[in-house]
């Protein structure tokens, strides 16, 4: 580690991270040589979904870190115990974990199907508990340890709580259980952070979840979610812990002022981005 390059050489394990979000997070860290470790289903190429576990460790070789990738389902407890010891064996340790997996649904109460709302409760927020529960003990033996969680802070307001509630309940477990984390391992000098973007991102999620390509065209690229990511990770970890952090404030704060550069579209105001849910 050098201060230019303050995360040459730790390693970071990371729910999904094939594409999007998680990717270019994982992409970022690797410009410093960093290790990444990906626990991912994503053994074949998807028919509509760009890259595979297979593709992003190629991605992040080539960006100048090193990559495990681990086939595996954050679902399963096997699965996530493996990838902790794989990772741990193959790099001597574990200093950041992040929680990126995640399944969107935005369905209505009335609507959404009973697996789809399991399926969220599972990847969403059991997955993120049991990925950094397992980790903790790595963890506390790192020097500047840390959790993310890519999670929303919790707004209580009528709007989103109604909006759709299985999918608001699923990113707000995320939160809570990172929040709780947090305190509960604030003694052992490990941070627990969410972040969370103030317009969209133009990611698959967005594409065929949200928007199609209209919002595409007005979201900002994953990129500016890495740079905050990064922002976070290199933090001092007993002084940033216990959060619900916005990336462009993480960002602001360090004294960005233009984000432009971000734009899906460049040259699009930032008065016409589309904002994120679960922000007023």
């Amino acid at each position: 580690m050098t201060d230019d390059k303050p995360l040459a050489g730790k390693t970071i394990l990371m729910s999904g991270g094939s594409r999007g979000i998680g990717l270019a997070i994982a992409l970022r860290a690797a410009a410093d040589g960093a290790n990444i470790a990906l626990l991912a289903k994503t053994d074949t190429p998807h028919p509509k979904l760009e890259g595979t576990i297979h593709t992003a460790a190629e991605q992040i070789r080539a960006a100048g870190g090193q990559a495990l990738a681990i086939v595996g389902d954050v679902r399963d407890d096997e699965s996530v115990i493996d990838a902790v010891m794989k990772t741990q064996g193959e790099f001597g340790g574990i200093d950041i974990v992040v929680n990126n997996a995640s399944v969107i649904d935005l369905s209505g109460s009335l609507d959404l199907a009973a697996k789809k709302y399991d399926l969220m409760q599972d990847v969403n927020v059991r997955g993120t508990f049991m990925l950094s529960r397992a980790a903790v003990p790595v963890l506390k033996d790192a020097p500047n340890p840390h959790i993310l969680s890519l999670s929303p802070p919790l707004n209580l307001t009528p709007r989103w709580l109604g909006a759709h509630t299985g999918y608001t309940l699923a990113k707000y477990g995320m939160t809570m259980a990172t929040l709780g984390l947090a305190a509960e391992f604030a003694k052992d000098g490990i941070a627990a952070n969410t972040l969370w973007p103030r317009t969209t991102i133009a990611t698959a999620a967005v594409q065929f979840a949200l928007g199609g390509d209209r919002m595409m065209k007005a979201s900002r690229t994953p990129e500016v979610y890495a740079d905050a990511a990064y922002a976070v990770l290199t933090k001092p970890a007993r002084e940033y812990t216990g959060q619900t952090l916005i990336v462009e404030d993480v960002l602001e704060a360090d004294g960005v002022t233009d984000f432009s550069g971000y734009a899906a579209v460049p040259g699009t105001p930032d008065d016409q981005l589309f904002p994120d849910i679960f922000l007023d």
